[in-house]
């Protein structure tokens, strides 16, 4: 791997965590919640945003042992109860970071696809666009895994009934991001071989939609 491989993995990276976390302020703010304005977090200032082991270290072990970069930033502080909508307004919330993630992806593989760019073997221009669209697939399917507590898991609770709410909860005030941890560093090849299976399967999709088999 070349220097340039790691300048550019370190700035999508850095570059698609601070636009998810972003977006669930936003959100929270447009629901009715000030605490991420508050709290300075609506910026796109990437030290505002940083978490040194999941915003730096975690991506980069992932893509220097080759599975799918994942990992995330410090989490934008949302007060659930000034948020319009209940479950449902924190749901729309966490989805929003994903979706963003998604939705640059899917642009960088359009702008790929239409120039050709994804299609050469070599060049900057051809490592920044295939990054931008593994890396924020690698942070769309990360986070909507139902895990706590992952964005997924605030998806889940909106329709899970009281018992599993409890026990999510839970999980996350006890657990929280060693879960996470563990998947990634004690789990093994489990947790990138299947994000490996939901990336291919979008990237399948997004090559139907422009029409190659």
């Amino acid at each position: 791997m070349s220097i340039w491989g790691i300048v550019i993995v370190v700035v999508v990276t850095l570059f698609s965590m601070i636009l998810h976390e972003l977006a669930h302020g936003l959100v929270a703010f447009a629901l009715g919640d000030r605490t991420a304005k508050e709290e300075g977090r609506l910026t796109l200032n990437p030290i505002k945003h940083l978490d040194p082991v999941f915003s730096i270290a975690v991506p980069l072990i992932m893509y220097l042992s080759g599975g799918p970069v994942f990992g995330g930033a410090k989490p934008v502080p949302v007060n659930s109860r000034n948020l319009k909508g209940g479950a449902w307004g924190m749901a729309l919330v966490a989805i929003a970071g994903p979706l963003t993630n998604f939705i640059l992806a899917f642009a960088s593989f359009l702008i790929g696809h239409f120039t050709g760019v994804i299609y050469t073997d070599s060049g900057l221009i051809t490592m920044i666009m295939s990054q931008m669209i593994m890396i924020n697939l690698g942070f769309f399917v990360f986070n909507i895994l139902p895990i706590p507590p992952l964005d997924g898991s605030r998806i889940l609770y909106a329709i899970a009934p009281d018992g599993a709410r409890e026990v999510m909860e839970r999980i996350e005030r006890t657990l929280g991001v060693w879960l996470i941890l563990f998947l990634v560093i004690v789990a093994g090849s489990l947790l990138p071989n299947l994000m490996g299976t939901m990336i291919n399967g979008i990237l399948r999709f997004f090559y139907m939609i422009v029409g190659v088999v």
